[in-house]
């Protein structure tokens, strides 16, 4: 617990510096150097499975996205040639990577190792690199993006943290025993309410003075939207570990375990919210 807790207040300052005051190609590289060490965990999980994609492959493609996600950026007021242009590259790539990985696995004298493995890469681009380079994108766009991206983690975060707390000491009704045994409902709702009202507060005086106001109940919503899709994402990542029989992706954060296991929530939150953002109206 302590060390959870030193961990999170070193951690939470030099983010938030990060966003709010480093150049956005400083983002950008930072952002790609913790897909990169989330891919590497992920890939070591895969091992438990019986396979192990070529991580070069996957190594430089997972970069790429993130440059063009930093290269192709646009204001989020409308559907326009940038974003049209981002759709394209990466499904041209998504769709290319397949038979690369499975010419590569090719080479294997295990033939039958050879559509896991490459199934496996291309799930660790959409799983990590996509959404990744997504929230460079967010950060991106305008002189706004930095507020969206600290409006996400308040989100994610705070739902996170009281989840947490609630969970360990109201919680009476496992949400999922098989996947994660200390998941309860009552924490599951503390967490929506958490993040709808911390997420809103900081939308209402922040965000929306300046662009995208909306009324307070559509705050709210996507709030409770956002703090849904990451505890999926939370108990996707469980149950992969959990079908890898292993307790954390890795071992990089103190208290927290590997860096898969720190945006894990993250990856499924981050492409709510570019989605709303580009959203028609």
């Amino acid at each position: 617990m302590i060390q959870r807790i030193l961990t999170a207040l070193v951690l939470i300052p030099l983010v938030l510096l990060l966003i709010l005051r480093a150049p956005i190609w400083m983002l950008a590289i930072v952002a790609g150097s913790v897909a990169l060490l989330a891919i590497r965990e992920f890939l070591e999980l895969t091992r438990k499975y019986g396979g192990e994609p070529s991580r070069c492959a996957i190594y430089v493609t997972a970069g790429f996205f993130l440059a063009v996600a930093y290269l192709v950026r646009k204001s989020p007021t409308k559907f326009g040639l940038e974003l049209v242009s981002i759709a394209l590259i990466t499904v041209a790539m998504m769709s290319i990577m397949p038979f690369i990985l499975l010419a590569i696995g090719m080479r294997r004298s295990d033939l039958g190792s050879t559509y896991p493995t490459a199934a496996a890469g291309v799930f660790a681009l959409a799983y990590i690199a996509l959404p990744m380079s997504l929230l460079v994108h967010i950060g991106a766009m305008d002189n706004q993006g930095g507020r969206r991206l600290i409006f996400l983690m308040i989100v994610v975060w705070s739902g996170d943290i009281v989840a947490y707390f609630v969970g360990k000491s109201m919680g009476r009704h496992k949400m999922s025993p098989r996947i994660s045994p200390n998941k309860t409902w009552e924490g599951a709702v503390a967490s929506i309410l958490a993040s709808s009202i911390f997420g809103a507060l900081f939308y209402q005086y922040a965000i929306a003075e300046n662009a995208h106001r909306m009324p307070l109940a559509g705050i709210v919503l996507l709030c409770i939207v956002l703090n849904i899709a990451a505890q999926l994402g939370d108990l996707v990542e469980s149950a992969i570990k959990r079908g890898a029989d292993v307790k954390d992706s890795g071992s990089i954060l103190p208290g927290h375990g590997g860096m898969l296991d720190r945006i894990d929530a993250m990856l499924f939150a981050a492409p709510v919210l570019w989605l709303y953002l580009f959203w028609p109206g």
